[in-house]
């Protein structure tokens, strides 16, 4: 059984080494994250996180922030992160992360998610569109990942 919660503190070293063992250059073009807490910083707190818990492991999160600090952006809502572990892939757990990222989008008043992928990374662009989110933007060659370029695909979701 899958469940959805929001983030403890307690959670910050399981989720450190749930991104230590999900980045590759696929999913991010940052360097890999450094091994330990921290997960949450002066930027992330635990109540912009909901963990997916499989069996009562952690098994995933997602990670919800504004976008822009201004009035004018305060009706947006961005996924900023997420991650499911390798051994509890294609579960659905990746789907209801993001479904319960809209809906607690939508309870803090958002009109609108939004979020950013690498154009390579099919399978999460599928679990995006599968929850309702379009392209509304591609940034060509933005990145180059182990020589290549790669697009970084700009997604949205209205939630109005």
């Amino acid at each position: 059984m899958i469940t959805i919660r929001a983030a403890l503190a307690d959670d910050e070293a399981v989720l450190a080494k749930l991104d230590e063992r999900t980045w590759t250059p696929a999913v991010s073009p940052a360097p890999p994250p450094q091994p330990g807490p921290p997960s949450f910083d002066d930027g992330t707190h635990p109540g912009d996180v909901l963990v997916a818990e499989h069996d009562g492991a952690v098994a995933g999160y997602v990670r919800l922030g504004e976008g822009f600090p201004i009035p004018a952006h305060r009706h947006v809502r961005v996924i900023g992160g997420l991650a499911v572990d390798p051994d509890r892939r294609r579960l659905g757990i990746a789907r209801q992360l993001v479904d319960a990222a809209v809906a607690e989008a939508r309870r803090r008043g958002a009109r609108k998610v939004t979020l950013r992928v690498l154009g390579h990374n099919t399978g999460a662009r599928r679990v995006y569109e599968q929850c309702g989110f379009v392209v509304e933007g591609v940034l060509r060659a933005e990145f180059r990942i182990d020589g290549h370029d790669v697009d970084d695909v700009l997604m949205a979701r209205p939630l109005a």
